[in-house]
């Protein structure tokens, strides 16, 4: 016989599915998987955003769905590929109401991983590229009106002689680019943000903060940076492209508004949002609301016995201006994670005498290894120039089911920690307490797991390694001094300064203080997947909890995350909002259940 090509495969793979799903016959289809198989869906298939692990999870799933989801026309898109026994497969499809892309993983076969995501609605497609708006009307008429005619009135009318149909609450990064995608399907939206400018987010943060991510990771949608953009984007350079963003996408963000409370009015199907804009109250009556305020939710700020008898300053790292007034001062950074870092090291650039108390350990990665080894074959110029671009990247990571994505991991973090093992034990001879996540899995599973825990090196660590930065690990404050702080083990360490580098609590804190506390326990904890790891107890659950996707509460959305996810997922939770929005049934299947308040 002659042996079969990987598009060869995998076609009579998706052939039999195909003809399989087309007869309903869901028995048919359990036999093309294999024992072990994963099928990610986002929201073409569930209007949710579900991993299905295992034949009988997949039967419940398209037992709820098949009928009403009609799923035709899978092709090939380009040539199947074959590494390693695992035959991949790029692919396209349609529902009765939208279209699709995939990616299939074959073991033997048989199908391993399987990722449907949807891309557009049939009815509505965004007006890109043969759809895109003519712009020029031509011809005579007595009532013209100008584009800037237009969005003057736009912006005069909405919100007070018109409602938007969506509120998004929170300005940076992923509300604009959230509000950016329901502008071109034309879902009236309005973004509300208390700082005075698009980017403030970001200007307002300590001044040395630079992007750890690389370029090719943190496009924005529809616009990407341009091939002169630096790999590591200072804070202010974002802000000011934030902020040219807003206005070459034409969004309507209001700026210098606070949202004072907002409800949902069962009767009426709609929220009530309180807002002060510019110093004057203005009520909202959006069909749906969007929580964009950081995934990283509200600050976390450690109370400590003493605390109000220090004489200097305290501040939580979001509160901390830079470095500048503080050179020749005695500075305690409580925290040894990301911005405990930046800060240490900048406050070391002005010569402050600066310690970091490090309470637990700290998964630490050098940033030109995270790049080479983890973030190279996706996000990189060379895989720019080997086709694959953010978008196909984008799929390819969703495409691998959290459930296995440790073992993913953890042979690329296994050679990090190979190569740069003088690196580690220079380190930890310092005394700094290292991990590598709680089963080896490094970087990614710890910002998904619980979003803390890690530092992308880009300076820091050869400062404490060397004493420039001092440290104390493994204690923690047991008092604060009005010009001191006494630790844990009894020693105490003067201090001008204290930075509570500390993190944020769940995103759900801003749904208890905007909306009520009884709705932030009826969502519950966002973020985390159940993986039972420190900080993200079980059970399991297979996504991230309540993120781009329904909520036990109705119309109520949460959106976050690295400029990355909210790139990727803004666009599922667009489609989403599009498709309430023009009356299109949209079913979902599983719900997230709660099963952690906070």
């Amino acid at each position: 016989m002659t042996a079969r090509t990987p598009t060869q495969i995998a076609q009579q793979w998706l052939d039999d599915f195909e003809s399989s799903l087309t007869q309903r016959d869901i028995a048919r289809v359990l036999s093309l998987f294999g024992e072990e198989c994963y099928w990610r869906d986002l929201i073409a298939f569930t209007w949710n955003l579900k991993t299905s692990e295992g034949k009988d999870e997949i039967q419940s799933m398209l037992a709820a769905t098949l009928e009403h989801v009609a799923p035709s026309h899978w092709q090939l898109d380009g040539e199947a590929s074959e590494a390693g026994g695992i035959v991949e497969a790029w692919f396209t499809f349609e529902t009765a109401d939208a279209r699709g892309k995939g990616l299939l993983r074959l073991k033997e076969g048989r199908c391993w991983t399987l990722l449907t995501a949807m891309r557009e609605l049939k009815e509505f497609p965004e007006p890109l590229g043969m759809q895109r708006p003519k712009g020029a009307e031509h011809g005579a008429n007595k009532q013209r009106e100008t584009w800037l005619e237009s969005r003057q009135r736009e912006e005069a009318e909405l919100g007070y002689e018109r409602q938007p149909y969506c509120v998004i609450i929170g300005g940076g990064q992923g509300g604009i680019g959230l509000a950016a995608r329901l502008r071109q399907m034309d879902v009236p939206t309005i973004v509300i943000d208390k700082n005075p400018r698009a980017g403030d987010a970001w200007r307002n943060r300590y001044k040395s903060l630079c992007l750890h991510d690389p370029v090719w990771y943190d496009h924005m949608p529809y616009i990407p940076f341009p091939t002169n953009w630096p790999v590591f984007a200072p804070k202010d350079k974002v802000a000011d492209w934030l902020e040219m963003y807003t206005r070459i996408m034409e969004l309507n963000y209001w700026n210098s508004t606070t949202c004072e409370s907002a409800h949902f009015d069962e009767a009426s199907g709609e929220w009530v949002v309180e807002v002060v804009r510019d110093g004057k109250p203005v009520t909202l009556r959006p069909k749906q609301l969007v929580l964009a305020t950081g995934m990283s939710g509200m600050p976390n700020v450690p109370h400590f016995p003493g605390a109000e008898t220090f004489e200097g300053e305290q501040q939580h790292s979001s509160q901390h201006p830079g470095p500048d007034a503080y050179r020749g001062k005695k500075v305690v950074v409580v925290g040894a994670n990301n911005s405990a870092h930046d800060i240490c090291a900048a406050l070391w650039e002005h010569d402050a005498d600066v310690t970091m108390l490090q309470r637990s350990s700290t998964h630490v990665v050098k940033s030109n290894s995270l790049m080479e080894e983890a973030l190279g074959p996706l996000y990189s110029e060379q895989a720019v120039q080997n086709g694959i671009d953010h978008h196909k990247a984008d799929l390819i990571f969703a495409s691998i089911p959290y459930r296995i994505l440790p073992d993913f991991q953890r042979p690329i973090f296994e050679a990090i920690r190979k190569r740069d093992a003088d690196y580690y034990r220079r380190l930890e001879a310092a005394g700094f307490l290292l991990d590598f996540g709680d089963d080896d899995s490094g970087l990614f599973l710890k910002y998904l797991r619980r979003g803390s825990g890690y530092y992308i090196d880009v300076g820091a660590c050869d400062l404490v390694a060397n004493g420039d930065i001092k440290l104390r690990s493994g204690v923690g404050i047991e008092r604060i001094n009005p010009r001191s702080v006494t630790l844990t083990d009894g020693s105490e360490l003067p201090a001008d300064l204290i930075v509570y580098a500390t993190g944020y609590g769940s995103m759900n804190g801003w749904a208890a203080r905007i909306i009520s506390q009884e709705v932030a326990d009826k969502v519950g904890k966002c973020w985390g997947m159940g993986s039972d790891t420190l900080k993200d107890p079980g059970p399991w659950e297979g996504e991230l909890r309540n993120m781009w996707k329904p909520t036990q509460q109705q119309a109520l959305w949460f959106h976050g995350g690295n400029l990355h996810q909210s790139r990727h997922y803004s666009q599922y939770l667009a489609l989403q909002l599009k498709a309430r929005l023009e009356g299109i049934p949209t079913p979902v299947y599983g719900l997230q259940e709660v099963h952690h308040l906070s």
